[in-house]
């Protein structure tokens, strides 16, 4: 699979020609100001919870590509309001076959708040079965122990997006635990140094991962990467 990071917690995935955005906030991230959004044209779009921080160019991107958006119920009715009707709506512990392999919703804990207020229902997180592979994005999140279960649920797990900026989510330490559970060994870096409170030292967190032998990935906003299918 191929993987371009946009910077704070959205990237695409290319799965055998289907691209899939996760949590678009890339107008507002200054971090992220190189990147035209108008050039970003995804089949699907998938936001893990309500915050701003995930969806904030989530409308223009829609509509302008396309999309369907997945998400759950609440912030999929939330989007319908706004005239987008390409969508399929979810909740914690489904799965659904999509042209791009299965997807299941899985806990996060956290919190989801839509930017007008209005409530975000529960945060979420995405573990996506394909033929090209199996991958787990996180969303935002503190370490909970349901994320052994994804091993119980799958054969293998390829390759996870983790948050791993501390402070609103999970730090470098509780994400390498995670990756443990999981028994991955290539994990890309999600939600960190967008703001203070979530800037890392990069070479400590890499050590972190180091130490449990595991591959921390932090490309460069706008980088293409590939992460593939790794066989235990």
């Amino acid at each position: 699979m191929h993987i371009t990071y946009y910077g704070h917690s959205c990237f695409l995935v290319d799965i055998s020609g289907h691209k899939l955005l996760f949590d678009p906030f890339i107008s507002a991230n200054p971090n992220a100001e190189h990147i035209d959004i108008a050039e970003i044209n995804p089949d699907f779009v998938l936001i893990s919870h309500g915050h701003e921080d995930h969806l904030a160019d989530a409308e223009t991107i829609l509509k302008q590509s396309g999309a369907k958006l997945i998400s759950n119920f609440e912030i999929v009715s939330w989007y319908q309001h706004k005239g987008i009707d390409n969508s399929h709506a979810m909740n914690h512990g489904g799965c659904f076959d999509f042209p791009f392999g299965n997807l299941r919703y899985v806990n996060a804990v956290h919190s989801s708040t839509l930017p007008d207020g209005n409530s975000g229902g529960n945060p979420g997180g995405f573990v996506i079965e394909s033929e090209r592979g199996t991958f787990y994005y996180s969303g935002d999140t503190a370490l909970h122990y349901d994320m052994k279960l994804l091993l119980e649920q799958y054969e293998r797990i390829d390759w996870a997006a983790l948050c791993i900026g501390d402070n609103f989510t999970m730090g470098a330490k509780d994400a390498s635990r995670c990756a443990r559970w999981l028994n991955v060994k290539n994990v890309l870096g999600l939600h960190y140094d967008t703001f203070p409170p979530i800037a890392i030292d990069r070479e400590q967190t890499t050590r972190i991962f180091n130490s449990a032998d595991i591959k921390l990935h932090l490309p460069e906003i706008g980088e293409t990467i590939g992460l593939h299918a790794q066989y235990h």
